[in-house]
């Protein structure tokens, strides 16, 4: 058993006697009252996604899963394959199991595959990525100097919102939890 404080993104606990994934969490000491984890679960036999408090302090049961290196392979439109790379074994999740995370798969991509028994339950991929624009609109002159953003569209098909000075077919690199531009690749 742990406690609140070691709630992160990442881990799994148990919860109402099923295996969640921690999507994100926060701690919060408002000035007045107890201390709380704010936190956002993933099911990871269901997918359903719930937001949860935590008193401060309150008991919680982590559970093991195995993160193994795995491969995007391909997708047929609706399912989408990986290859475990230390077994070799194949294995595929639908689009809506996936979520956001098909913004940003590209074929050959190294992410990591989360067992829970022996199942492969989900993937998460690598905090930052590089991908390559195929469409935005052209900077005019004397626009960088407000510091605006415009959108831009990756090789995935995902949108991003880029500074002004970046053009079509550069390679940026986006943090995949935020959606966020960090910089030029």
């Amino acid at each position: 058993m742990a406690t609140t404080t070691t709630i992160s993104q990442g881990i799994a606990i148990k919860f109402k006697d099923q295996a969640w994934l921690v999507i994100s969490s926060q701690f919060v000491n408002p000035g007045k009252g107890s201390a709380f984890t704010r936190t956002k679960l993933k099911n990871l036999k269901t997918e359903q996604i719930v937001e949860n408090t935590f008193r401060s302090g309150e008991a919680v049961e982590l559970i093991d899963v195995v993160r193994n290196k795995c491969q995007f392979l391909y997708n047929d439109g609706e399912d989408y394959y990986f290859m475990d790379n230390e077994t070799y074994e194949q294995f595929s999740f639908t689009k809506a199991t996936l979520g956001d995370a098909t913004n940003y798969l590209v074929e050959n991509t190294e992410c990591y595959a989360m067992y829970l028994d022996g199942v492969p339950v989900s993937i998460q991929l690598p905090g930052k990525m590089s991908f390559k624009i195929v469409s935005t609109p052209p900077g005019v002159k004397g626009d960088t100097a407000t510091g605006g953003s415009k959108e831009a569209t990756l090789e995935t098909g995902a949108i991003v919102k880029v500074p002004l000075f970046i053009k079509e077919g550069e390679s940026i690199i986006v943090n995949t939890e935020t959606n966020e531009y960090v910089s030029k690749g």
